[in-house]
């Protein structure tokens, strides 16, 4: 009976739905098959019982996995170690043999040689080898030696098969010989690998007078040996087959026994298959033919309710529902059959064992619908939370913006996980700064299913009261539930009259979770429930945190930004100009707008220069950030240094090439990545007097001159390369501009994005230009109008400068001699356009100003000199020579006669200095009207 159970609960396992590896199917279904052979027609068998002949029974045999597979290759080894080992020992001793007969054989015929008649009397005549040699070799060939040599007592050859070796000393062993003893031994002589014999030839007094050897080659000594080796590897052989066969036999009836299975399967199949039925969570039942319960594992004990002594039971006297009996009692086959097992509602399957020569009964599994019905429904909520999480991971954050971010975690919650959902955040996050303590909070973002709850509003700051669950979150750190808000006095302590609102409104349930990043702790997230009647619990208060924690990193990652990005603007906004500075030649309008993805380096400036001229510059910094921003600043502050020297456009702009170079040099080796190479620069000058304006540019997009009658013009200026690179010269280009012109000067942040490139932008510019009103301002406009991108992706900076011109009748300019004498009339002529202009003021201050000036020309300069001067917003005296030298401010001695004039122009002028021209240097001081 036991033998029975085991067999059937086997059986129940392999047939039915208890977990099994493939292995172990496969196995499982092979040993059934072999179980059944026995009932199949005798037509055909089982591949256990050779189904393919002897041949797949012994490849199943040899596999080595099965118990037959074991034996049989067990039983192998050790045939074919005694086959081996006999062979080997054979052949061992036929060497054997052979070689000791070597050794009789050749040291008999040297002791019979040696002791032949007359061999001593050859050994004592003058030649030996006349005698002996012809004796030796008749000896050898009728012995069958391979060598017979006669050997002085010094070992030389008297003899040997090969007369050109007679003479030549003797390889072996001589010293046993001379002693009088006979020997053999195995040498490698000159006919190669040998067995020799060495025997001494003695006098009648028992002296030694010379030695006879004769020795068989190691060739022939192993030829017997070589002869019976293939009649013993036949013989070998055939012991092999012969004991192949008979174990594949025993193979094979053992395969049959064991139905293929090996020691570890058998093994798990007879001794743990009880633990493997009472593991699944599925009820098995087996039921004999006569009806009686054989076995029932722990799920059927469970879900049917079976008393601890119901094996060997009748099903109908366990106390089931009738029709549950009376299905497990009829054996007949059920798929699916739903029944009510008290409040169970249980899904049977059930099959007869009887089928193809099996066992009489049935057996049958259980499985509880309800409780699968309720874990789908648990798998259904946490696959929907997950789906939240990851939803959060992809969607919060999209932007580096606080209130955005806040935003979209409250429009991500609701209504997949509450039905309204608030964030509040210190006032220092929004600003970008870490809070000190968390006090004040103002409502950043808000999210529901319907916009009439009775909650605080966006933009509304609180304070929360210590009692609140929002202040205890806040304060500790962690999150908290409340279940019932009109339970909850902490909470409607907060605000009465709002509370009360808010619970007649129908939220009834709370989750506060602090929004926390390590110890920052930046504000708090509410979630409200109103329309499930069930409150939060447990599970959906730790899902919660694990949202806003998602969300935390991204509100602090928008805060750093937010920090990062204000005070980059700010100093980006602290290094441009604030306001333009006074002047006359230009009517000047500007733009800058920074890029929406970070502060850029792009800048501009407008700066005065001696003779009424301006100078424009405007430049971009490749790159965004702090580190573009300050590289700005440096630039912007290096222009304005070189700008004081009045330099040419293409000087400034070496001069600032060789400055960004070792700017460039000096923070590559604390920081590769600080290196600003990629700046690029246009300079251009503007004078009023003569209209003309000389630029230069590195790297820079071309100006674009608008004239007076709306034609825009790109004209050619030389592209140096950017700042930085060094090496290459650059070059200025002298533009003649009417008066009433404008000139444009932008970055390329205007003319290029990442769907236009810049020949596109260049053309849709000058459209622009063309339709723009001539005023500045105007032209500013319509130009971003038509140009800005919804979202521009770097900074652009644009300057429109109309141009005015200093006519005739504000400047005065007059040849002077080299003479001395000419300085008083250089004077008077200065007073008369003075007091033509209404300055008569200003007279005797010009007089000396010019007086000093001249006479410094005339002295230390060169001719030809000239003496100019305007009429603008202050009055400039300028004097030009040929000479390259400047004067200098200097202390002069007491007993000085001179030295002391540059004070006094100093003095009396507001500005004053030199500059040079390509034709020597123009020396200039302006003065302010009164």
């Amino acid at each position: 009976m036991v033998r029975l159970l085991g067999r059937s609960r086997a059986r129940s396992t392999r047939r039915h739905d208890a977990p099994r590896t493939g292995r172990e199917r496969a196995r499982g279904a092979h040993a059934q098959r072999a179980r059944q052979a026995p009932h199949r027609p005798s037509g055909r068998r089982s591949a256990a019982g050779g189904g393919h002949g002897p041949a797949a029974g012994l490849r199943s045999a040899l596999s080595g996995r099965s118990v037959a597979g074991q034996v049989f290759v067990f039983q192998l080894v050790i045939v074919l170690m005694l086959v081996v080992s006999g062979v080997v020992a054979l052949v061992l001793q036929v060497r054997h043999d052979t070689t000791q007969e070597a050794r009789n054989r050749s040291l008999a015929v040297a002791e019979t040689f040696a002791n032949a008649p007359g061999t001593l009397a050859a050994l004592s005549s003058p030649d030996p080898t006349a005698i002996l040699q012809p004796r030796a070799e008749a000896a050898r060939k009728k012995s069958k030696v391979d060598f017979i040599v006669v050997l002085n007592t010094d070992g030389i050859r008297y003899t040997h098969p090969k007369p050109d070796r007679i003479g030549k000393k003797f390889v072996g062993t001589l010293a046993p010989a001379l002693a009088g003893r006979s020997f053999t031994e195995e040498v490698n002589g000159t006919i190669g690998p040998l067995v020799q014999a060495v025997v001494p030839v003695e006098r009648p007094d028992g002296s030694v007078a010379g030695m006879v050897s004769a020795g068989i080659t190691t060739a022939n000594v192993g030829g017997a040996a070589d002869r019976q080796l293939p009649i013993l590897l036949a013989a070998a052989g055939a012991a092999l087959i012969l004991a192949t066969a008979g174990a594949g036999l025993v193979s094979r009836r053992l395969l049959r026994q064991t139905h293929g299975l090996g020691p570890y399967e058998m093994t798990r199949m007879y001794e743990h298959h009880d633990a493997v039925l009472h593991a699944v969570r599925e009820g098995v039942i087996i039921v004999g033919g006569e009806g009686r319960l054989l076995l029932a594992n722990d799920e059927a004990h469970r879900l049917l309710g079976l008393p601890e002594d119901a094996e060997g039971r009748h099903v109908l006297e366990l106390g089931l529902d009738p029709d549950t009996a009376e299905l497990l009692a009829s054996g007949r086959v059920a798929t699916d059959e739903v029944h009510l097992v008290g409040d169970r509602l249980l899904a049977i399957n059930q099959r007869p064992t009887d089928l193809r020569g099996g066992p009489a009964g049935s057996v049958a599994t259980l499985r509880d619908s309800t409780e699968l019905r309720a874990l789908s429904g648990r798998a259904d909520v946490a696959r929907e939370r997950l789906k939240l999480l990851y939803d959060a991971g992809l969607g919060i954050g999209s932007s580096l913006d606080v209130v955005r971010t806040c935003e979209e975690l409250a429009e991500l919650a609701v209504p997949r996980f509450a039905d309204f959902t608030t964030v509040d955040l210190a006032e220092a996050v929004l600003d970008g700064e870490e809070p000190e303590t968390v006090g004040e909070l103002r409502r950043t973002a808000s999210a529901g299913i319907r916009k009439d709850a009775p909650l605080y509003p966006v933009g509304e700051r609180i304070v929360f009261v210590d009692t609140s669950p929002q202040a205890r979150s806040l304060r500790t750190g962690q999150a908290l539930l409340e279940p019932d808000l009109k339970e909850a006095p902490g909470w409607l302590a907060q605000d009465l009259e709002r509370s009360a609102q808010v619970v007649e409104y129908g939220i009834h349930s709370l989750i506060t979770v602090p929004v926390r990043v390590g110890p920052l702790v930046m504000g708090v997230v509410n979630f409200w429930r109103s329309e499930q009647p069930e409150p939060f619990d447990l599970e959906e208060l730790a899902l919660a945190e694990e949202l806003v924690a998602r969300a935390a990193v991204s509100v602090d990652n928008a805060r750093r930004y937010t920090r990062e990005h204000t005070m980059a603007v700010t100093l980006q906004r602290s290094l441009l100009p604030r306001n333009l500075p006074e002047q006359s030649a230009l009517e000047i309008a500007y733009r800058y707008l920074p890029a929406q993805a970070g502060v850029g380096g792009d800048w501009f400036d407008v700066l005065p220069l001696s003779g009424a001229r301006v100078a424009l510059v405007v430049g971009d910094v490749v790159g965004h950030g702090l580190h573009a921003a300050a590289t700005m600043g440096r630039l912007r502050t290096a222009v304005h240094n070189f700008s004081a020297l009045d330099l040419p456009p293409d000087e400034l702009l070496a001069l600032l090439d060789e400055l960004v170079g070792r700017i460039d040099q000096d923070e590559a080796t604390e920081d590769s990545n600080a290196a600003i190479t990629g700046a690029t620069c246009l300079y251009a000058i503007y004078d009023p007097v003569s209209r003309r304006c000389s630029v230069a540019r590195a790297g820079h997009p071309p100006p674009a001159v608008v004239g007076p009658d709306g034609r825009v013009d790109f004209p050619e200026v030389p592209a140096g390369p950017p700042l930085g690179l060094g090496g290459l010269p650059f070059e200025t280009a002298e533009l003649e501009l009417a008066e009433g012109s404008r000139l444009v000067l932008y970055t390329d942040g205007l003319v290029e994005d990442r769907e236009r490139d810049i020949d596109a932008g260049l053309q849709l510019l000058s459209t622009a230009l063309s339709q723009a009103d001539p005023s500045p301002d105007n032209t500013c406009r319509a130009v971003l109008d038509a140009m800005l991108p919804p979202r521009p992706s770097d900074d652009i900076a644009l300057i429109v400068a109309g141009t005015r011109a200093l006519g005739p009748d504000r400047v005065a300019e007059w040849q002077v001699p080299p003479d001395p004498a000419a300085v008083g009339e250089v004077r008077a002529s200065v007073t008369r356009r003075l007091a033509e202009w209404g300055l008569d003021d200003m007279a005797f201050t010009t007089e000396l100003i010019l007086s000093e000036l001249v006479t410094n020309a005339i002295r230390y300069g060169g001719a030809p000199i000239r003496v100019r001067v305007l009429r603008d917003r202050s009055l400039i005296c300028e004097v030009f020579d040929s000479s390259n030298t400047s004067p200098h401010l200097r202390y002069a001695a007491s007993t000085d006669e001179g030295g002391r004039g540059l004070f006094l122009v100093a003095q009396l002028s507001d500005r004053w200095g030199t500059r040079y021209t390509p034709s020597g240097k123009v020396i200039w001081a302006e003065q302010p009207f009164p």
